[in-house]
């Protein structure tokens, strides 16, 4: 297994407003189980789940679609921050994914892990169990366990948080303590670490070593720091491999160790690959980079339990903490100030989520404060958010229903006087269910927020009894097609409350589902097709909506890091292309495309009319140079024949470049070991004023036409 954070991927987003039950697992699968997943979705349909979805125009299967693209009565322009993305330290988002620090647990604290999340570590990891009872916190274990006790966790005396490790060694023997960790040997070979010791008795020199994982014997790389402070003090090693030492995904076993008989205290390791920027993981960066997301929002359930204090300073007198939301370490290494040095690094600007959970308007507003002096200019004007799901009971401290405005109200007025021009978020309903919260919230005064955030966070749960697999997939993929019509509802009850100028944002939006192994959900090819479906309905909706932060930009839909291999999921390669592709300027689309109905559907929206199978949508790009057509194949199993009108301008006569993102069957996903299975696919291809195109099967494809102005 990787990072202990890797063995926690079951985390339950208890959100009873959302009815979601959503696993995180490990997205690889047996191949004879996908394959057989695979057949039930293009083969079996009951007539009970048929009963339910319905060809609202089957007459049109056999003809091209035509789709003809002209310009708009009204002009309607498309919010770059539609294309947000999402970061939240959960699973091994930033600890054991961002943060290049390879070390878990790195100051030896106990209450790191919630009981049933250490339950499942020990469950998988038997010999971690045997190590708690040597007093060894997770998930380091004793070098030689034979050896029997000779390791103490000692409370109050440390160099970071609350606890060291008391080593005592043999004569004539080492003893040492070791963790199991992964390195990005494919891409770098030398290692920087720092230590925290204190030297108790006997000899003071502390072997730092690479091992061989599961065989103490073989040191691939050591290093030894001889230290005689009696008093705390901070040393440095360095650890290279030599080529070819260790295979990439192949752990190795970082060890601690004494010889002869000497005692001493341990704290506070780190180990980094030399390549690391400025803490960060150089892959992962540059996924994150090319994503060219305009905002990246720091937030999540965390933020009701986060204060912002805990993340800034030195990162060694940083205090690790139990990240109350998920019930896995928050060891405060990536702060506000990482933070931002990451906004930086991809191009984006920060869109931070205030803690009004257990914080307090003042903390709200020195966090403005100090975010302000350090991000480029000074000069304000960034995206706060007031809250997250304030109205879920899950959340440190939320709010009564009755006082959730209150709230709002009381940390506007405070951000504000310190950044009059912050624009403001207020924690808005779910699409779902929004009427009686977004009234209390509408009440406020007109200046409280600019935006009203709502989330859409979809699992495949659906009310039709015994409904297909294919039921299901399809009730999914429609999903984004009838947020339309809740989104108008949401802002119809906002002009009713005389609150015309309210706009909404949709900070977090995602397709999950309980067994990720069988149903479409954010790590397949069917959340690529939710994706785009996504991302189309807010751009037909960029009058109402300007913000939307896919989740997130590490993990779910976004960038992935197992065993030290970066990869991208499905969803990524299309919020990717969609945001490359810059449009700015909507245009209008006449489709004859075949549609379907949903009834019985996904509980939040059961309901859905007319969802077309080929769902596309056209724009100019931001610099007027090109036609943008960002189109979804949702027919699972026929491509879609169209010819496409673009005579209403002069083409070019330069090459469009097509970018595709499509795979084997909606379950195709990238993984550690394949992480290129589903990639976006960039060809060229010249483009007539009338020109026919074949969309493949359960694809999204971005078609940019260049075109005289």
């Amino acid at each position: 297994m990787g990072r202990v954070s890797s063995l926690f991927q079951i985390h339950f987003l208890v959100r009873k407003k959302k009815s979601l039950n959503m696993k995180i697992l490990d997205n690889s699968a047996p191949r004879l189980i996908k394959s057989l997943t695979l057949l039930c979705l293009s083969v079996l349909a009951a007539p009970l789940a048929w009963s339910q979805m319905s060809e609202s125009s089957p007459g049109l299967q056999d003809k091209p679609i035509a789709i003809r693209v002209s310009r708009p009565d009204t002009p309607q322009e498309i919010a770059p921050t539609l294309f947000g993305s999402f970061l939240e330290p959960i699973g091994h988002s930033i600890y054991g994914g961002l943060w290049a620090n390879v070390v878990e647990n790195p100051s030896f604290e106990e209450g790191l892990w919630s009981a049933e999340n250490l339950e499942t570590l020990w469950n998988s990891r038997p010999e971690l169990r045997a190590a708690s009872s040597l007093g060894l916190p997770a998930p380091w274990e004793p070098l030689h366990e034979s050896q029997g006790n000779r390791y103490s966790p000692v409370r109050g005396d440390a160099a970071n948080s609350t606890q060291s490790i008391l080593l005592m060694s043999l004569p004539g023997k080492e003893v040492g303590i070791l963790e199991q960790v992964y390195l990005p040997v494919h891409r770098e070979l030398k290692f920087s670490g720092s230590i925290w010791l204190k030297h108790i008795d006997g000899n003071n020199a502390v072997k730092l070593s690479l091992r061989r994982h599961a065989h103490p014997a073989e040191v691939l790389a050591s290093s030894i720091v001889v230290a005689p402070s009696e008093t705390w003090a901070k040393y440095t090693f360095h650890l290279e491999l030599n080529p070819g030492q260790v295979a990439p995904l192949e752990p190795v076993d970082l060890v601690i160790s004494l010889d002869g008989d000497a005692r001493v205290l341990v704290d506070n390791i780190g180990l980094n690959p030399d390549d690391a920027v400025d803490g960060m993981d150089p892959d992962v960066l540059t996924l994150a980079r090319e994503l060219h997301s305009p905002a990246v929002r720091f937030g999540g359930n965390f933020t009701s339990a986060y204060n912002w204090h805990d993340g800034v300073g030195p990162l060694d007198i940083r205090v690790s903490k139990l990240n109350l939301a998920w019930g896995i370490p928050e060891y405060n290494t990536f702060g506000t100030l990482e933070f931002l040095r990451f906004c930086e690094l991809i191009h984006a600007r920060p869109q931070i989520a205030l803690n009004l959970g257990t914080g307090t308007p003042r903390e709200a507003a020195e966090w403005v404060s100090f975010v302000n002096a350090h991000w480029e200019d000074h000069r304000g004007g960034l995206t706060w958010e007031l809250g997250n799901e304030l109205w879920g009971d899950y959340q440190v401290g939320y709010p009564a229903p009755t006082l959730a405005a209150a709230a709002t109200q009381a940390n506007s007025e405070a951000v504000r006087k310190v950044d009059p021009s912050a624009r403001l978020i207020a924690t808005g309903g779910d699409a779902g269910v929004f009427q009686d919260w977004n009234a209390q919230q509408l009440a406020t005064p007109p200046d409280t927020f600019n935006y009203l955030s709502s989330h859409f966070i979809m699992s495949e749960d659906v009310l039709l009894p015994e409904a297909t697999n294919e039921f299901r997939t399809m009730a999914l993929l429609a999903l984004p097609w009838g947020l339309s019509q809740r989104i108008r509802d949401m802002k119809q009850q906002a002009i009713d409350a005389h609150r015309p100028k309210v706009q909404f944002a949709f900070t977090e939006w995602l397709m999950g589902a309980n067994n990720l192994h069988a149903a479409p959900n954010y790590s397949n090819l069917g959340g690529a097709l939710f994706a785009g479906g996504f991302l189309n309905a807010m751009m037909r909706n960029s009058d109402v909506v300007s913000i939307a932060n896919m989740t997130g930009i590490l993990e779910f839909g976004g960038i992935w890091k197992k065993r030290e291999q970066v990869y991208a999921s499905s969803a990524y390669w299309v919020l990717r292309s969609y945001a490359k592709a810059m449009p700015r300027t909507l245009l209008k689309v006449e489709s004859t495309s075949p549609t379907f109905n949903i009834s019985k559907g996904v509980t939040q929206l059961p309901e859905i009319k007319g969802a077309p199978y080929l769902d596309v949508v056209a724009a100019l790009s931001e610099d007027g140079s090109k036609i943008v057509l960002l189109c979804v194949n949702r027919n699972l199993t026929r491509p879609e024949s169209a010819v496409i009108d673009v005579s209403f301008i002069a083409v070019e006569g330069g090459p469009a470049q097509v970018t595709t993102i499509a795979g084997d069957g909606i379950l195709e996903a990238n993984d550690e070991y394949n992480p290129s299975r589903v990639v976006a696919v960039t060809h060229t291809e010249r483009f007539t004023a009338k020109h026919p195109y074949t969309f493949p099967n359960a694809s999204v494809t971005v078609i940019e036409i260049p075109f005289k102005k």
